[in-house]
Order: C-alpha cells, then structure tokens, then sequence
C-alpha cells in the first residue's frame, strides 16, 4: 500500500510474510498464492506491498538462478503484490517448532550474515517495482549479548563496512539504493535505540545503514518514541525503516488473575524476552516463562512482554497491548514535515503462538486479521494526514 506524505514523497505501508514462513522458493511462490493475494483481496486493493522474508535455502535459489529470480518478479505482478523490503532477520528455520535463540544465528561476527545479506540486497534491487529506486532489509542487531566480546565486535563492525562498500556498488551497477536497518531487540548486543547509537557511529556509514524502528521492541525496552528518536536524530542516525508492532503489557503483574493471563502467552516457539522499570534501571528475563513462574522479576511495575499480539485485537484485560507507542512513534516518524522513515511493515509473525482460543483456525482467518491490522495501520496515517494512493 502506498501513501503520499503532505511533502509529496511515497510512504509505503506492508506486513512481514515470516508470519507464514516458508524455506524454499517453492514455498515463497505457495506462500503468495495461498496468504498475500487473499489478504490485497480482502483489502480491495490492486496492490499490495509485503515485507518478503527469504530463508537461506530461498535466497540461495534465487541468486543461483536468474530466471528463478525473473519468475519469482513476475508472480509478484501477476497477483498484484509489491516488493520494496525484506526481512533479513531470521536466517532460516523461522516456522521450526521451537526457534528460540536459533534466530539469533548466524550474528554479524559469522561470514555467513555478511554473505546472506548481500545476496537479499542483491535480490531485493531486482525485485523493487519499475518506479521505486529504494530498498530496505531489516536485520539483525549485531547478536545475542552473550558470546559477543570485543573480539567479534570488531569483525561484525568490520562485516558491516564492508557490506556498506558491496551497496554503494550495488547502486552504481543498478540504479538502486539499498539501505539496511539493524533491529534493536531486547537480549540482545543492541537492545534498545540508544544501544545502536555507538556501533552505528562507529561504522560511519549512515547513508547506507541505519536503525529499524520495532515498535514492540522500544516498547518492550520501555524506551519513550520522543526521548529515542530525538536521540537518534541528534546522533545523525538514519531510520530506513520502521516495524509496526505491539507488545503484551500487564499493569499489575503481581496479582495471580494476572500472571495466569500472562501464563497462556508463554509458549516453546519463540523467546518473548519481558521487561520491567525499577529505580535501579530496567530489569528482564530471557523469556516469559521464567518471569511468571516465580519471583526472576521485581512485580510491583507494569511488564512487558516480547509478544507481538495482532494491532487490532488486544489481549482481554487484565491484559493490554502497547498500541499506544506504536501510534505515538508512528506520528514521530511520519506526521511531521517530511517523514522520517518512507518504509513501514507490519510485522505480526506471532499469530499461531497464540493462546490457543485466539490463534486463526484456518488460512481464511488468517488473511481476515492481517488485512484488519493493515486497514488500522492505513487509518492511523491516513489520519496524520497521508493520502492512500491507488
């Protein structure tokens, strides 16, 4: 979906397709049949933008096999979908039974990050539609905090130079810019906005890479949307890219109907790393699992949990979502003057880790939710005063 901004420039608006993860090419093309054409249909629209993931084994088809790559470009225009971001995150193995800390493999100190992101960067510029000259790929925030000393600090900076190099010739063969996005995510080297500041400094390619805005994420951290973006901006680093999505919140995590609630959400697929504010600083445990099943965490604050639940719909109380960042953060970004980011995914990839009485029972209920997050995420910017475009 496409908005102009009262500046005149193209926003465009997605939602991530690792919510129906496939790991091979064939996969992909069963995907866009089966999930995005009926979700642009219920939507009414003649084009629909997806935020495409591509698994390893994917991506490594398409690089390999340039007619592959032509095929996959037409599929895209036959069902009326668009490509102008991927999601370079997740590796492979996203729709395993248990991905846990595998998402965070390999990390920017593993020659295969640098490898596997140049091949998306390369795909990407080939994918982009005839009138769009950028792209984004979101990925990877470094690592996971352990395991990540000095040592692997500096090859992952080194791997990040050298992949702003690979883009500028990117550009120059093509036509068409490439920008990467590191993901701020709890647990990890760049947990929050601020985190990303120093390494992005020190990197000193902020033309090419930047930070991706998860709103659930800066939620999650209990980061304020004015304090870190002012912050970013006064550091001069870019955001090519911003991910619409809402954390679990509990006001009252000591009260049992609370922690019951809270209990339903910790499931074995994912890590839903959880966060609370104290006077001493902000305390957390790796999953929600630990943090209900004892005292892992101080309970007389709101937590927060890593759990990206549907924009639309948020937990029965005594639970709630953080939609309220995500709208404070998304004025932030393109309500001003001139926006501060052109790309936005919706990125609820969470929807069958659900509770089990919430989850979609079918394709059909699937594509009715994420066309629902999609209409609120378009009214929240045709409210900032964007204009949906055809």
């Amino acid at each position: 979906m496409r908005f102009r901004h009262p500046d005149g420039s193209t926003v465009h608006l997605s939602y991530c397709t690792n919510v129906h993860p496939a790991e091979t090419l064939d996969g992909v093309l069963a995907q866009l049949r089966d999930h995005s054409e009926p979700v642009r249909k219920r939507l009414g629209r003649d084009r629909l933008g997806i935020g495409l993931w591509l698994a390893r084994d994917a991506a490594h088809a398409l690089i390999n096999d340039p007619a592959a790559l032509r095929g996959l470009r037409c599929e895209l225009d036959r069902r009326g979908l668009e490509v102008v971001t991927l999601n370079g995150f997740p590796y492979e193995g996203f729709g395993a039974d248990e991905v846990k800390y595998r998402v965070y493999k390999p990390d920017w100190a593993d020659p295969e990050r640098l490898s596997h992101t140049t091949d998306l960067a390369r795909l990407l510029a080939a994918l982009l539609p005839d009138d769009v000259t950028e792209g984004t790929v979101s990925t990877l925030p470094l690592a996971w905090r352990t395991a990540f000393d000095e040592r692997s600090a500096r090859t992952a900076r080194t791997a990040l130079t050298t992949l702003a190099e690979r883009l500028d010739a990117l550009e120059e063969l093509t036509g068409r810019s490439i920008r990467i996005a590191l993901e701020p995510e709890p647990g990890c080297t760049v947990e929050t906005t601020a985190d990303a500041i120093g390494p992005l400094t020190d990197i000193g390619a902020g033309h090419r890479i930047g930070i991706c805005v998860d709103t659930c994420h800066l939620a999650t951290s209990f980061e304020e949307p004015e304090t870190a973006l002012a912050a970013l901006a006064a550091a001069g680093i870019t955001i090519p890219k911003a991910q619409l999505s809402a954390a679990l919140h509990a006001e009252h995590p000591h009260l049992p109907d609370v922690r019951d609630a809270l209990a339903a959400f910790a499931e074995p697929r994912f890590l839903h790393q959880t966060r609370t504010r104290t006077a001493a600083g902000l305390r957390g445990t790796d999953d929600l699992a630990e943090a209900v099943a004892g005292d892992a965490l101080p309970d007389g604050a709101p937590w927060r949990a890593h759990f990206h639940v549907p924009l639309h719909a948020p937990p029965a109380p005594p639970l709630t979502s953080t939609l309220p960042v995500l709208q404070d953060t998304l004025t932030r970004l393109v309500g001003g003057p001139a926006p501060r980011t052109r790309h936005l995914e919706v990125e609820t990839y969470t929807w069958q880790a659900l509770p089990p009485e919430l989850r979609p029972r079918n394709r059909t209920q699937l594509a009715d939710g994420i066309a629902a997050e999609l209409t609120l995420a378009r009214d929240l910017l045709t409210d900032l005063g964007l204009k949906e475009l055809p």
